[in-house]
C-alpha cells in the first residue's frame, strides 16, 4: 500500500487518488499529485484591491462604492475609512470592524488602499 501525502490546507491523513489528482475528503481540497512537495503549501495568497495595490494584515482601506448590508436598512457609505483589516480565505477576503455598523466582510473589489 502506497503512502500519500498528507492534506496541504488541513493536514488530514485520508488523501485518496482520483487520476492524477489527490483529494481530501474531510475539506475537499483538490490538487495535483506532482504538486505534493513542499513548495506548494508555502505560497501565500495575495490580495489586491479594487486599483491593483496589494492588501496586507492591519492596512487601512476606504469603501468605494455604497454597500448595502443584507437583512438591514444600513448602508456602508462611499468614503468611509475601515482600519485594521484582517485578511481571510473565502467569498469576503476582509473582515473588520466598521464604526457604527459592527464586524463584517468585505470583499476586496469594493475597497481601495488608503
Amino acid at each position: 500500500m502506497s503512502t500519500l501525502p498528507a492534506c496541504p490546507r488541513c493536514q488530514s491523513a485520508y488523501t485518496y487518488e482520483d487520476g492524477a489528482m489527490l483529494i481530501c475528503p474531510e475539506c475537499g481540497h483538490e490538487w495535483s499529485a506532482q504538486d505534493s512537495g513542499p513548495a506548494a503549501t508555502d505560497e501565500a495568497r495575495v490580495v489586491k484591491d479594487a486599483v491593483g495595490n496589494v492588501l496586507q494584515d492591519g492596512d487601512t482601506v476606504t469603501v468605494i462604492k455604497d454597500l448595502k448590508i443584507k437583512g438591514s436598512s444600513l448602508v456602508v457609505k462611499v468614503g468611509t475609512k475601515v482600519k485594521n483589516i484582517r485578511l481571510t480565505d473565502g467569498d469576503h477576503d476582509i473582515d473588520c470592524k466598521i464604526d457604527g455598523i459592527g464586524a463584517m466582510g468585505l470583499k476586496s473589489e469594493f475597497v481601495k488602499k488608503a
